[in-house]
């Protein structure tokens, strides 16, 4: 009777914690769930960063989405460019921080250049969403190639992490003369999978940039990179992404140690300066 009547007790003290836990584990589901655009998109706002750029000649561009949003970005034109480029910067940077960068680009490469900061970004307007980006990005490739004087088609697209998939998108939508992906993941469920194994993250994340589905409505020419210490997008799912695309002139360059964020070896550029070269 004894053993029973602890039985019944440790029986209802574990459904007790069982349900306290069950509590906590779909609180914290919605906490990510109310905060995922917070937490994707932590977006550097004007004044930080370094606005001035002085001794960098660029031009300073303000255009327009497609649903009216004021947006901002840096234009470096090269006098003799063998490329025109648009390069689409991951969820924590914004033009302030790309500055020198972007003119090394256009210097070592010879490309004209232009870099814009998404809705909720630096000095552009409104708010970040995966549809706005998007829509961002569309408006950024228009505004470029009406100011190069080329069709979308001619434009070189080269996006880093998060906006190596709006990239895709673009290259998907718009076509493109060659598409340079840096870190950049088969979906971003794919990649939040990896941080939070624990919680359904394919199923309730609302933003979902699925280049995986898309890169197959591309066959230009592609150039993939990826570090193997990559801690934030598995290198697994660049390689998955590349493997994906019908391009019969797509290379891969795995950066042996590379984390998300460290900068590409001398032997990238060089890669990515012939590459640039043996475009059509």
């Amino acid at each position: 009777m004894v053993v029973r009547t602890w039985l019944l007790s440790a029986g209802r003290i574990a459904l007790r914690w069982g349900r306290m836990a069950l509590a906590g584990y779909l609180l914290v589901l919605l906490l990510l769930l109310f905060f995922e655009n917070t937490l994707l998109y932590p977006a550097p706002r004007y004044p930080t960063g370094d606005w001035t750029a002085a001794e960098l000649a660029h031009e300073d561009v303000f255009f327009s989405s497609t649903d009216g949003t004021q947006l901002h970005g840096w234009y470096f034109e090269h006098p003799a460019p063998r490329a025109v480029m648009l390069y689409v910067h991951g969820n924590g940077d914004c033009v302030a921080y790309l500055g020198p960068y972007l003119s090394q680009v256009r210097d070592k490469l010879r490309v004209s250049i232009f870099a814009f900061d998404y809705r909720g970004y630096g000095r552009s307007e409104g708010s970040p969403n995966e549809q706005g980006i998007l829509a961002d990005g569309d408006a950024a490739h228009r505004w470029l190639a009406e100011r190069a004087g080329k069709r979308l088609d001619e434009v070189v697209l080269m996006g880093r992490s998060l906006g190596g998939s709006v990239a895709v998108h673009l290259a998907a939508q718009n076509g493109a003369r060659g598409l340079i992906l840096q870190s950049t993941f088969t979906s971003l469920p794919d990649a939040v999978a990896h941080m939070y194994p624990w919680a359904p993250v394919r199923l309730l994340m609302h933003n979902r940039y699925d280049s995986l589905s898309k890169i197959g409505r591309y066959d230009g020419p592609l150039l993939s990179s990826h570090g193997t210490a990559d801690d934030l997008v598995p290198y697994e799912l660049g390689q998955r992404l590349f493997d994906a695309a019908p391009s019969a002139r797509k290379e891969f360059f795995t950066i042996e140690g590379g984390g998300h964020n460290s900068p590409e070896p001398r032997e990238y550029y060089r890669t990515l300066d012939r590459w640039l070269d043996e475009l059509p």
